[in-house]
């Protein structure tokens, strides 16, 4: 009886080292969030554009903070021919995309994000959180709508007149709106990818 016991003391004893070593220690490093930190992270746009802050901005706007901000310095000129991504679908799209190699992925005229989301609001948040390359997050509302409408006009989206802001950039009609890749369906404890093209 007194084996059975120490047997059992063993097992139970094995089971809480176990559980105390799967607990890691903090290391004092970091610290949890405040509610103010959270919100400045929290900066995605959706298809409503609820998200979006207040401002304004026209193609012709746009066409001057392209300039400005460098955006040509690294997309070309034309929005195409540098190493950065296709932004502007090339009238001829008979010669070579660029004279270098691009950068990886490469955008294709097909595929450039004025034409390719199927939302309107992507681009704007794209162009909020990642633009100008190094110094991401600097523009302001009323830049990354201008930026917006410039590229969706260029790329015959919206007219040039077009005044972009909260209200109106979630109701432009992108051409990709109803090809926007849907997740597969998936089930628990199944392959993640079976079925999907």
């Amino acid at each position: 009886m007194r084996s059975r016991n120490v047997l059992v003391l063993s097992f139970v004893l094995a089971a809480l080292g176990i559980q105390l070593a799967a607990q890691s220690p903090t290391y004092g490093v970091g610290h949890r969030p405040t509610a103010e930190e959270e919100r400045a992270w929290d900066i995605a746009i959706s298809p409503t554009g609820r998200e979006l802050p207040e401002g304004h901005g026209s193609a012709v706007e746009g066409a001057r903070l392209y300039v400005q901000k460098g955006c040509a310095g690294c997309h070309g000129a034309q929005g195409s021919g540098s190493r950065a991504p296709i932004l502007i679908k090339r009238a001829d799209q008979s010669g070579p995309m660029n004279s270098i190699p691009c950068l990886v992925p490469c955008i294709r005229d097909a595929t450039v994000i004025a034409l390719h989301a199927p939302y309107a609001t992507v681009v704007w948040d794209y162009i909020n959180r990642g633009m100008p390359l190094g110094r991401e997050g600097s523009l302001k509302p009323d830049e990354v709508y201008a930026l917006t409408a410039f590229l969706l006009f260029k790329n015959g989206v919206v007219k040039e007149t077009d005044v972009l802001d909260r209200q109106t950039l979630p109701t432009v009609v992108m051409p990709n709106k109803d090809g926007a890749a849907e997740a597969p369906e998936w089930k628990p404890k199944t392959p993640r990818l079976v079925g999907y093209p």
